[in-house]
């Protein structure tokens, strides 16, 4: 996982935990009160529902970890759980451990195999000695919590393919497709499409003479157009008007640039060469995909800041870096 989105995740799980740790602070110190007793230690789980309306279970376990009360659910009692041994499981390590409070990392439920979350807590009586253990699976998808919409950053990421494709690269070359002898109709009508028709998101596949497009007028759903789309100028008249969006990163007069650039580098080699490359115009990052199965996604500015030469490694990659900052 990428760190910006490591971020999102913590500051999500802090957020969550301190939602919890009063709460079932409260619902351990009742379970202590008429600790051993099954039958009263469901009860207290019942009215701890109402404590943790989010909630998929509640239960408790002894100071070995072995369940001493069914699962509590707003659907009611299930009593099949009793008796389960937890001790081995990854999301107590940490109270069996001595922490007071945990909340795991996310993991897939056994039974339903969705993404959930299980916060414990220490159950002690009025010396402090630890009786056993109170705890709260969460379904993911049923957490209250208020997610920002995740932004990917905007640097450069490389990734590399599929080794047995760059293992076999040198015994390969390009071949002309469809696309490539026609490639600048191609490119001047999908330059169009993104600066006058909505399209704010082109995926361009040089190899299969096709691309993918997504409209702001129908985000949802891509559009694959074929080679003959793509060199009949006519499909214009099928394709509503926009305004170019102001909040666009990239600003109209580059988006020509960055479709010739992509051009350029479908040419620049008969082995290491463009296979596709797209552009989204709101994150203003360019995809690439090589011949070696690599892929890169940069900024739009970095993109066109790399000449021929750093991609087939004839230039001097640190004075390349020089020039774009």
């Amino acid at each position: 996982m990428g760190k910006p989105l490591q971020t999102a995740v913590t500051r999500q799980r802090m957020l969550l935990s301190s939602r919890l740790n009063g709460p079932m602070r409260r619902l351990a110190n009742d379970c202590a009160a008429v600790w051993p007793d099954r039958d009263a230690l469901e009860k207290v789980l019942a009215q701890g529902l109402e404590l943790l309306p989010y909630c998929k279970y509640l239960y408790v376990l002894d100071d070995q970890a072995h369940q001493i009360t069914a699962n509590l659910s707003h659907q009611g009692l299930l009593p099949e759980s009793f008796g389960r041994d937890r001790s081995a499981r990854p999301y107590l390590a940490e109270v069996i451990a001595g922490e007071t409070f945990s909340l795991s990392n996310a993991y897939i439920s056994r039974n339903a195999r969705r993404p959930s979350l299980t916060a414990a807590q220490h159950v002690v009586d009025d010396n402090d000695r630890l009786l056993g253990y109170l705890g709260v699976d969460f379904d993911l998808r049923e957490l209250p919590l208020t997610r920002e919409v995740y932004r990917q950053p905007e640097e450069w990421m490389q990734i590399k393919g599929d080794p047995a494709i760059r293992g076999g690269l040198f015994m390969q070359e390009r071949v002309d497709s469809a696309m490539d002898s026609r490639i600048d109709e191609v490119l001047d009508l999908v330059v169009e499409l993104v600066e006058v028709h909505g399209v704010f998101h082109a995926k361009l596949h040089f190899s299969s003479s096709r691309a993918t497009l997504w409209l702001l007028d129908d985000p949802f759903r891509y559009r694959i157009l074929d080679i003959e789309d793509l060199t009949d100028p006519g499909i214009c008249l099928a394709w509503k008007q926009h305004e170019y969006p102001a909040e666009a990163e990239i600003p109209l007069a580059r988006i020509k640039d960055v479709f010739r650039m992509l051009r350029d580098l479908r040419f620049m080699d008969e082995t290491i060469y463009l296979r596709a490359g797209s552009l989204n115009i709101f994150n203003g990052m360019v995809g690439l995909n090589f011949s070696c199965d690599g892929s890169h996604y940069m900024h739009w500015s970095e993109f066109l800041n790399k000449s021929i030469g750093f991609w087939i490694g004839t230039s001097d990659p640190e004075l390349e870096n020089e020039n774009a900052g």
